[in-house]
């Protein structure tokens, strides 16, 4: 049920920032510096002025929003987590006193005039091979379909780690990246611009509290903050020649695109649903104890440079995911590795079982074999110069929706010499 609030904007049924939801950013105003905010309705509410005034504090004995991100307040634990978005719902609900409005409209700002930026500081970044619509997709263009699946993959979330560095907020342009490409008629590659560039639709999701040695699914539950959307760009005849054995290196480097709230764990409680019947079963300490993914509509979008509106190519679901973020974390600890506050996770991209619930191009145009037409009448088997991509996600409540924001990015050209200086 819609949770009211004294900000109307936030009581409408098209807003992504209900009462309900309160996600998390870093906004800036013009040249000021930039703070941490929270979402609601078309308004901003400067988390870092809160606590600078000691109106809202997290931490007594220290300030944890006075730097541009989220991860001291995430070191707190999900105790603090908790109680700061109990007190932060009673200040914006419609009951609030009327001074605590009026201090909250002071250290406040409209969305339409801020800036928005990385809502916190990647510290690894991991992305999996998780969607088993999207495995099997690829797995029958490169392998056919009686080899689709690779052996160890429904016993095991496939990951590799990328680079912390790449990640992007959402409105970021993602230059096209030159590679090392091989056509099948090639003895040889050359280096040159890739032709292939696509997008993933995924969730990432974002650890609050550290480990050292291996954790259970439960306490890799606990230990996510919260999701973000996530777009991990792809160059994939990059990626067809460098793969083999050691998989994707060059291909995944050019940029992560993420949206710019985080939807905190607690924001999403209510759409928790379970992964898909196993086809094989786990061992057990990939075995989940409830309910560990969400049901979140998600969608893919293109606007091309001489288009006046976008245009969606692709409905799916994040509880389509055959690994939680949970199983992929409990995983990820398994031969010790420690996780830091701050890591981020790539679920893998999100498929579903229908044409038009595929998450990347190159399922889309099947590897290119049938391009897609677009309303201007343009064909597309990958994404083209001055194409922009959106992913678009609300989990939908009774009357009330909880998103995210777009994660969108603009392709722009090669550079003409990667290597000329000057």
């Amino acid at each position: 049920m819609l949770k009211t609030s004294w900000v109307a904007s936030a009581n409408t049924a098209e807003t992504d920032f209900p009462l309900n939801n309160l996600p998390y950013g870093v906004f800036s105003v013009g040249d000021a510096e930039l703070r941490c905010g929270v979402a609601i309705g078309d308004r901003i509410i400067d988390a870092t002025g809160l606590e600078a005034a000691g109106i809202l504090r997290a931490d007594e004995h220290a300030d944890v929003l006075d730097a541009p991100y989220w991860n001291d307040f995430m070191a707190l634990g999900p105790q603090v987590w908790a109680a700061y978005r109990a007190k932060l719902q009673d200040m914006l609900a419609e009951d609030a006193p009327e001074e605590v409005q009026d201090q909250l409209t002071t250290y406040s700002v409209q969305m339409s005039e801020a800036t928005l930026h990385l809502p916190f500081k990647v510290a690894e970044y991991t992305d999996f091979y998780a969607g088993k619509h999207h495995a099997t997709n690829v797995g029958t263009m490169f392998r056919g379909a009686e080899n689709a699946l690779p052996p160890n993959w429904l016993s095991i979330p496939i990951g590799y780690n990328g680079r912390a560095s790449s990640v992007v907020v959402s409105g970021t342009d993602v230059r096209r990246p030159w590679g090392q490409l091989k056509g099948p008629d090639m003895d040889l590659p050359v280096f040159a611009p890739c032709k292939r560039f696509d997008i993933e639709l995924e969730m990432g999701a974002i650890v609050g509290m550290p480990s050292d040695g291996p954790v259970t699914v439960q306490e890799a539950d606990d230990m996510i903050f919260g999701y973000v959307l996530l777009n991990d760009w792809s160059a994939r005849d990059i990626q067809a020649w460098e793969y083999q054995p050691l998989g994707p290196f060059q291909a995944k480097a050019t940029a992560t695109s993420i949206s710019p709230w985080i939807v905190t764990k607690a924001a999403l409680e209510p759409f928790r649903c379970s992964t898909p019947h196993r086809e094989r079963v786990l061992l057990p300490y990939l075995e989940e104890p409830g309910p560990m993914l969400y049901d979140i509509p998600l969608s893919v979008s293109i606007q091309p440079e001489s288009a006046d509106q976008r245009e969606v190519l692709a409905n799916t679901n994040y509880r389509e995911m055959y690994y939680s973020a949970a199983q992929q974390l409990a995983h990820h600890t398994t031969a010790g590795s420690p996780m830091n506050v701050g890591d981020l996770l790539g679920s893998g991209t999100i498929s579903g079982p229908s044409k038009d619930e595929r998450g990347s191009l190159l399922e889309m145009s099947w590897g290119g074999k049938e391009p897609l037409t677009l309303a201007n009448g343009s064909t597309r088997s990958f994404i083209e110069d001055g194409d922009t991509l959106v992913l678009s996600g609300a989990a939908q409540g009774d009357g009330y929706r909880v998103g995210f924001g777009d994660c969108t990015g603009t392709v722009i050209p090669a550079l003409d010499d990667p290597y000329k200086r000057g």
